[in-house]
């Protein structure tokens, strides 16, 4: 009985120190914003803020987006899908010369959850020689597919030369759940702060509760004095975000 009872209790230290070193080396958000490897929001005192697009580009939404950015003189950062920017060669190449920024976000959009170290290299090196042979640069800030994050992760997009970026959590807009246009304006002007990351999509579905939006919250903020600016434009007025200075002509 003894000894049964030292074999469970082996078994069960076994599986506790499985489990620790599973978990060991993902930590929460504060962790990696106090050193700088990623990012939700800048905090700033000025009224900029951004706003980004995910998932596409999108043939059918994204020229309807980049004219209502146009109208308001808005500048934005679109995290495009490699396979999806591959097929849309001349949509990449006008989103650059309207002076948007053009992000990775992985080349096939896989569920990234427990992807290896390996498969993460490779959706990004995709995307980026990709965009690179579109634009002359290659790409410089990078958001995981679900914004799913973990050390693997972070520090391989950190050693990739990339800083990885989310979006504000009080600016997640849902709008790919198509969740009505008054419910996606009101999320963002009821919670809209300075240095804020603004989440939205351009790809996955009907994208015109987006647009629609849209028309409504950029003059709105416009008016609010708010402008808007490209994540490595706004990662720019805080000292600590300092991992693209000098990188795609930023200063």
């Amino acid at each position: 009985m003894k000894t049964f009872t030292l074999s469970l209790l082996f078994l069960m230290i076994i599986v506790y120190m499985s489990v620790v070193s599973v978990y060991a080396n993902n930590h929460p958000r504060n962790y990696y914003e106090e050193q700088g490897t990623a990012i939700w929001d800048v905090p700033i005192s000025s009224k900029y803020i951004a706003i980004t697009f995910d998932d596409g580009p999108s043939s059918e939404y994204t020229p309807e987006i980049l004219d209502i950015l146009q109208e308001y003189n808005a500048k934005a950062t679109f995290f495009v899908v490699g396979s999806r920017a591959q097929e849309n060669p001349a949509l990449i190449k006008s989103m650059v010369k309207s002076g948007h920024e053009l992000a990775n976000h992985s080349f096939h959009h896989p569920d990234f959850t427990g992807i290896t170290k390996e498969e993460l290299i490779h959706e990004m090196d995709n995307t980026s020689e990709v965009l690179e042979s579109l634009t002359g640069a290659p790409p410089r800030l990078f958001r995981p597919p679900g914004g799913v994050y973990n050390d693997i992760i972070v520090n391989t997009a950190n050693e990739e030369g990339y800083m990885v970026v989310m979006w504000s959590w009080h600016q997640d807009t849902r709008d790919w759940k198509s969740p009505g246009v008054h419910n996606i304006v009101k999320t963002v002007l009821n919670n809209t702060r300075n240095g804020d990351i603004v989440l939205f999509h351009d790809f996955g579905g009907d994208r015109s509760q987006t647009i629609a939006a849209l028309k409504q919250i950029l003059p709105k903020l416009k008016d609010e004095g708010y402008r808007f600016v490209t994540v490595s434009e706004l990662l720019q007025k805080h000292t600590k975000y300092n991992l693209l200075h000098g990188v795609n002509g930023v200063e």
